[in-house]
């Protein structure tokens, strides 16, 4: 048990029940309130660094600098930490809106696992049964999983064509196969030791049981703590400004729910981190400009456009199924993810973009009920749904996407000039990390490179804080 098992309301997300409807909005761990800690001399300071993005990436940033003694300023889009990876507790059980899975194979995470007295604390989604060379980058980075499929395709049978088809589509989230990379594809398929078991073992199995934002509350905990971090929530940046000496971002802050929009504000600090996905970089205003591969790759995009839709269903014999729906179904591929205090079934559920086939579960919540009873009601058979909890990333301004997918040929093109720092400016990202790429633990890992990167080069300031906790204070007594 956490000690806030709830958390305040996140104006991202949604939940449905037969009692209340669709209604925008779920309670997340990792929604910050107050919305800021800004001093009233703020906008005179000069930081140490200023971090863009709270996402596990820049809290890793926030973490490692604050606790190293830098005076660290943190700017956030919206009204909580996590990013694309971020949990909702409903009634004592967190719902995953984003990146959930870990495994002791991702060393980052596991890293912090122990940090944040998290290790114990893990459930099992799945009951369990039973590197490439820069030639073969170059080579396959070239093709598409169209341009594979037409290679393998006659030793496929119909079935086996049909359930890898459908595997694909919620592992790219692509809407044709011409768009999505065949190397993104075979990066997965090494990491993942080569072998299907391995595959749901490191991507579908264990989670945290108190949620994936109790990670993230450790991490702004513990950098919170040190008395070196500012923050500020709720405040979109519109513009960087890379000077010789300082780097200066402007916010437009949004205002909370039914009250007036703050006013526009601007802050300096010695070096700045970029965290924000690639689908939106484009949108910032930097000066000098971004680099013109990194504004074509952002314009460009990952292609990945998955739904991510969870339901409490009273069906406990559900808790064993995976069901596949493909081509037609709007979900394509669900099971069993855990079972909920009132003893129901909880079953998380991947929607495919393929073929123009897409789920927008809020548009029509009858459409999204209607697509849980074709994946695992079947003929003839109704399943009792209770309640529905989504985020839908390819509406959310601040990602456009999900998980990173590129397109054939942007990892050769694009990762280097994506990596690399302009002036007194860093970019860190999950979607250009070196090793999971896409996952929690690349997010963590650049991070964590950016973070050292700035400490080599300037000088801890004399007034460092350097009480550190041993543990967050959000993360539970047992």
């Amino acid at each position: 048990m956490v000690s806030n098992p709830s958390g305040y309301r996140s104006r991202d997300g949604f939940q449905w029940t037969k009692e209340t409807g669709l209604q925008a909005g779920i309670p997340s761990l990792g929604v910050i309130r107050p919305s800021n800690n800004l001093p009233s001399t703020a906008q005179s300071e000069l930081y140490d660094v200023v971090v863009i993005g709270g996402g596990y990436t820049g809290l890793t940033a926030i973490r490692d600098l604050a606790i190293a003694g830098y005076k660290v300023l943190l700017i956030e889009a919206r009204d909580r930490i996590g990013g694309r990876s971020w949990s909702s507790n409903i009634d004592n059980y967190p719902y995953e809106m984003g990146g959930t899975w870990i495994h002791w194979n991702q060393p980052f995470v596991w890293r912090e696992l122990f940090r944040y007295d998290l290790s114990t604390k893990i459930d099992i989604s799945i009951a369990k049964e039973g590197g490439l060379n820069s030639e073969a980058v170059a080579k396959y980075d070239k093709m598409s999983l169209a341009d594979r499929f037409a290679e393998v395709a006659h030793d496929m049978t119909p079935l086996e064509r049909n359930m890898f088809e459908a595997f694909l589509s919620i592992t790219c989230g692509s809407q044709t196969w011409e768009e999505a990379s065949f190397f993104e594809f075979l990066r997965w398929w090494a990491l993942m030791n080569y072998s299907y078991t391995d595959f749901i073992a490191l991507g579908l199995t264990y989670k945290f049981q108190t949620g994936q934002s109790s990670l993230a509350r450790g991490l702004f905990d513990e950098a919170l703590a040190t008395g070196n971090l500012t923050y500020v929530f709720d405040a979109p940046v519109t513009n960087v400004v890379d000077s010789a000496d300082a780097v200066s971002v402007t916010v437009a802050p949004r205002g909370q729910p039914g009250a007036a929009a703050a006013a526009t504000a601007s802050y300096r600090a010695r070096r700045g981190i970029c965290t924000v996905p690639l689908n939106v970089l484009y949108k910032i205003n930097f000066t000098p400009p971004l680099l013109g591969a990194k504004i074509e790759a952002s314009k460009l995009g990952h292609v990945n456009r998955v739904s991510k839709v969870h339901a409490e269903l009273a069906n406990t014999e559900l808790r064993s199924v995976g069901a596949f729906s493909w081509p037609s179904g709007k979900l394509t591929y669900g099971f069993g993810d855990g079972t909920t205090p009132a003893g129901n079934t909880h079953m998380v559920a991947f929607g495919s973009a393929h073929a123009g086939i897409h789920l927008q579960p809020e548009e029509n919540i009858e459409d999204t009920l209607a697509a849980w009873q074709n994946l695992v009601g079947g003929e003839g058979r109704q399943v009792d749904i209770r309640r529905v909890v989504f985020h839908n990333w390819h509406k959310d301004e601040f990602a456009q996407g999900a998980w990173e997918w590129l397109r054939p040929g942007m990892s050769t093109k694009y990762l280097d000039p994506l990596r690399e720092r302009q002036g007194n400016v860093l970019f860190a990202s999950a979607d250009w990390a070196m090793g999971w790429r896409g996952f929690i633990d690349g997010a963590i890992e650049d991070g964590g490179r950016a973070a050292k990167e700035i400490a080599s080069e300037i000088p801890v300031a004399s007034h460092a804080n350097w009480r550190v906790p041993l543990r967050s204070p959000f993360v539970a007594k047992v």
